[in-house]
């Protein structure tokens, strides 16, 4: 068996040494963070959308960016830089704007979900983790324009277990929606899609890694670069708190992971969308939806998480700009009070942001690196949650010397 080190403490850092562990490995942890899930893993949607997961890259996005971009509470901004990082992106992400891209891309990430979904029923099985506040009430995606939902709708009949619902369907099937201002074109309904809070699962999967006898863990280390052997391979990290051998490493930073990768020669092409969170407390008397709500033209999710309402939103390309930006924050308000006026105390909500590493095509990067010993698990984007168990699994396996369970097309560098 091997010693592996993970850089990364967030869900897929995480879930990733977790995978090793079950499969005979050592594993060391490091996260330059005092404490676990402080990155994107922190305050995020806290969807498990096993089969909601197709990719921002699509035919009509290009179009509907320029009317974004001008609407004050649109859900993209864009701030040029002199980044050939982002100009690069941003060409590859056009590229990946067809629809038969988009079809295959969509396809790819569905048998992701699905092996994912029964990834996590048998960590959460084998870990009993009590304290996330799970739940499957299902997914309902609602439409406002009238010709964008008959388009999804037309779709969706008879293809599975999706359902399209009327405006009174979807108000019957979530009360909470007869509160809202809008007027709803209907709604595609998906049960089974479940809901739960990230940073807590975070911290009780590193309570149980901690338990096994393999397991090390380095909080507030922060990896400088690679330690190499004479034919160039990786062989450890250097961290502030001193090297660590291994005879794997595996890349799960995050956004932080296409600065590492830059050290050892290895360009990573993930960018950061830098979303926004409001976590507001439920109180006696308030009506917050059961169900996890998707506004589809707002890209705005709502949803359930305990004793608290999660409102996520916003994709900004702006760099690595983690600042709470206030203008945003104040059309995140109005949007929920708009939609959901009595869900959730907003007067108390706590703000987040966060920047979410995504690939131009919406897949993560899994897998060799191109340099012996160094492996790869980054560019999840907005769906970390999601994708990890089965990310895991399948960077594990491959580690061990196995075949992915799953085929690799269109998911490594």
């Amino acid at each position: 068996m091997k010693h592996c080190v993970v850089i990364g403490g967030g869900v897929v850092g995480l879930t990733t040494a977790w995978a090793l562990l079950e499969r005979g490995h050592g594993v060391t942890l490091v996260e330059r963070e005092a404490e676990v899930a402080q990155g994107a893993s922190r305050a995020n949607g806290g969807q498990l959308s096993y089969r909601y997961v197709s990719p921002l890259a699509d035919a009509g996005v290009p179009l509907k960016a320029l009317r974004w971009l001008l609407d004050p509470d649109g859900p993209l901004r864009f701030k040029p830089e002199a980044s050939w990082a982002q100009w690069s992106w941003l060409i590859a992400f056009l590229r990946n704007c067809r629809g038969p891209v988009n079809r295959r891309a969509t396809e790819r990430l569905l048998a992701l979900g699905a092996y994912s979904q029964n990834a996590f029923a048998r960590l959460q099985a084998e870990a009993q983790l009590d304290a996330i506040a799970l739940r499957a009430p299902g997914k309902l995606v609602v439409y406002r324009k009238p010709a964008e939902f008959a388009r999804v709708a037309a779709r969706v009949n008879g293809s599975g277990a999706e359902q399209a619902l009327s405006h009174d369907e979807c108000v019957a099937l979530e009360p909470a929606l007869a509160d809202s201002e809008a007027t709803l074109a209907g709604g595609i309904f998906t049960p089974g899609e479940a809901v739960a809070d990230c940073h807590a699962f975070c911290t009780e999967l590193h309570a149980r890694l901690r338990e096994h006898e393999g397991f090390r863990g380095q909080l507030g280390a922060t990896v400088s670069g690679f330690l190499r052997d004479g034919q160039g391979g990786v062989r450890g990290v250097r961290t502030t708190e001193g090297d660590v051998a291994a005879d794997a490493t595996i890349l799960a930073a995050g956004l932080h992971s296409r600065t590492l990768a830059a050290t050892a020669g290895v360009e990573l092409p993930i960018y950061p969308l830098k979303g926004y969170s409001l976590t507001a407390p439920i109180q006696p008397g308030h009506r917050p939806p059961e169900v996890s709500v998707t506004d589809f033209e707002r890209k705005i999710l709502y949803a359930r998480i305990g004793q608290e309402l999660r409102v996520a939103a916003m994709v900004d390309l702006v760099g690595d700009d983690l600042s709470l930006d206030a203008g945003r924050l104040a059309s995140l308000q109005r949007s929920v009070r708009a939609t959901f006026p009595n869900a959730a105390d907003y007067d108390h909500a706590t703000p987040w942001a966060g920047l979410r590493p995504a690939t131009p095509s919406g897949a993560p990067i899994l897998g060799p690196s191109g340099q012996p010993g160094l492996w790869l698990n980054v560019g999840h984007g907005a769906l970390g949650f999601t994708f990890s168990f089965a990310t895991a699994n399948i960077v594990a396996e491959l580690v061990s010397g196995n075949a992915s369970p799953l085929p690799l097309d269109g998911l490594t560098l």
